[in-house]
Formats: C-alpha cells, structure tokens, sequence
C-alpha cells in the first residue's frame, strides 16, 4: 500500500508539469502520483502517458473531458490507495529535503499518532521575485507533538490552504466531499469540509510546497478573479450553508471555520467593491442577505467583526478600511 497519494490536476500544463511531476517522482515507491487530463487541448495527455510508461509503479493517469479544478480532485479521489493525499497543482511543486521529512513522518509515526492532518509550511515563488516568502504556522501550533483543536486557537490572519494540510484518505472519504464542477476556488471547500472530522494533528515546520503564482492568467490574479467572481461567490455560500447545516461539533473547530468564512466573505465583498459597478454593489448585499437568511447568528458574527464592520464603512474611511482588508487577503492568498 502506498503511504501518499498526490492528485495533480492538469488543464493545458505542458508548458510547466514536467518540473511538478519530477519533483514528485523523488518520493518513490512510498508515492502514487495521480495526473489527471482534464480535457487539455495542448500535450498534456502525452506528457501524462509518457510519465505513466516509464513510472507505471508510481504513476497513474486519468483522461476526462473537462470538468474543472473540482473534478479532477474528485477523479483523483475516486481511485487513490495511499494512506494520506495531498493535493499538487501541475504548476507548483515540492522541496525535496521537506519531501523526505513528510514521507518519513507518514510512514514511521503517523498510524501510532492516528493523525488526520499534517501541516507543513508553504512558499510563495512569485515569478521574478528573488525573496521567497514563507508561509508558516510555528509561533502558534505545537511541534514535534500530535494535538487537537482543543490544544490550539489560531490566531487572526493565519489559516490553512490545501498547500500547507495533507488529509488522510478516510477523513476525506467519511466527509463525502464533492467539489462542484467547472469552478474554480474549489480549494476552499476542500479544506473547509472535512475539518469537523479532524481529531488528531500533526504540525512539521518544514518549507515544503512551493506555490507558483504571477502568471496573467492565474487563478488567483486579481483582474481573473474578478471576471469569475460569480464562482467565488457560489463557493462562499456553499460552505456558509456548510457551516449552517454543521452539528455536534467541538467550539475550537467552528470558531476556526468561522474565521475562514470571514476572510473568505471579505475577498468576495472586497472583489465587488473594487468592481465597483451598480450590479456587483447588489450582489455584495445579495451575498451578506443569503448569510443572514441562512444563519443569523453566523450573519451578526460576520457583520459586527472587524471585517464586516469595515466592509459596511462609508466614505474614505470605509475606502480605506477596506484597502487595508484587501492588503491582508492579499498576503494570505497570494493574488496580485
């Protein structure tokens, strides 16, 4: 049985899988590496092919049409057998000493500890930027300990990305998640769902994944987002309704994902103002409706924190509120 498995999406990424997926490679027979065509139109399932030819013990290959993001993880999930899965998009990729670390810890103590998620830290390789920025969780999680929620609180402005969690396979499986189709921000939802499952946590402060971003057409480029703000904001309701229908479950848990939502909330409602047309205007107050008629508790949570309040400021002061709010999202998600 493999110890990871590593679901890498590929939608047109012959220009730059190639780097991902040898970086991958190094975990050797610990690993299956699960490359996903997602209806590419470039050499992308040939590139996937000829890696499943020469690595057929750690290479698997998926051909779908295209479905998004979304999709291909469900496809990944469907038919991984390692004992953890990480997710790897086709345009990143991982440290090679970190990598180690990982495999080691997944394989020598991660059943004993029965951890459900290992943390690791993440770095922004901004295209031509020399100073890489590293995203790490060390001044608040334990480290070299399991813990749960019980033992941490994290602290404003710091949350876990799909870059930093890697998820046992039950957690995921017992969560039923199914990301939606033809969306982008999936990543949301796939770390948002299965955190009421997590008990046991493991934290190594190791610089593992490396998280390419500056490309025009990115994702996370601001001017992108904005065009697909409709799919930012579906995601944002599915996981407030998530959150709503989310019972039984431990203060600290919820009290995260609560925080999430916020910050979530907040690049939504910050996206519209800067839109700044009449119709993206109405949907920001469609969005914070939907949140009140959903949960009202959760509504007055969000509206009356120090996010919400300064999305709702008018004038220079909520200008510059909500610059200041934008600024912070900026440096949690990386978007430019």
């Amino acid at each position: 049985m493999k110890i990871l498995s590593i679901i890498v999406p590929c939608y047109n990424s012959a220009e730059y899988m190639e780097r991902c997926i040898n970086s991958l490679l190094l975990g050797g027979k610990l690993v299956e590496i699960i490359l996903v065509n997602d209806g590419s139109r470039d050499n992308t399932p040939q590139i996937a092919d000829h890696y499943l030819e020469n690595f057929p013990s750690q290479v698997k290959v998926v051909h779908q049409k295209n479905g998004g993001h979304g999709q291909a993880i469900n496809s990944g999930l469907q038919i991984a057998t390692g004992k953890f899965t990480k997710i790897v998009d086709s345009d990143d990729w991982v440290d090679v000493q970190a990598y180690r670390e990982i495999l080691n810890f997944l394989e020598t103590k991660a059943d004993d500890l029965e951890i459900d998620m290992l943390i690791s830290n993440y770095v922004y390789e901004k295209q031509g930027q020399k100073n890489k920025k590293v995203m790490n969780y060390r001044r608040f999680l334990p480290t070299d300990k399991a813990f749960t929620w019980q033992d941490v609180k994290f602290p404003f402005g710091k949350y876990l990305l799909m870059h930093s969690v890697i998820y046992r396979l039950e957690v995921l499986k017992e969560s039923h998640i199914q990301l939606p189709q033809h969306s982008f921000y999936v990543d949301n939802l796939y770390i948002f769902e299965p955190l009421p499952i997590v008990e046991n946590m493991y934290y190594l402060d190791v610089d593992f994944y490396r998280y390419f971003i500056g490309r025009e057409d990115q994702s996370v480029n601001e001017k992108v987002m904005i065009s697909r703000i409709d799919q930012q904001i579906a995601i944002n309701k599915t996981m407030i309704a998530y959150y709503s229908d989310t019972q039984g479950t431990e203060d600290n848990v919820l009290t995260y994902m609560r925080r999430y939502l916020e910050i979530i909330t907040a690049v939504s409602s910050i996206l519209l103002i800067k839109e700044g047309s009449s119709e993206s205007l109405e949907k920001k107050k469609e969005l914070w409706q939907f949140i009140r008629s959903q949960d009202t508790h959760l509504y007055y949570r969000l509206r009356l924190g120090l996010l919400g309040i300064g999305l709702h400021l008018p004038g220079k002061v909520g200008r510059k509120t909500t610059v200041g709010v934008y600024h912070m999202a900026q440096r949690i998600y990386g978007f430019n």
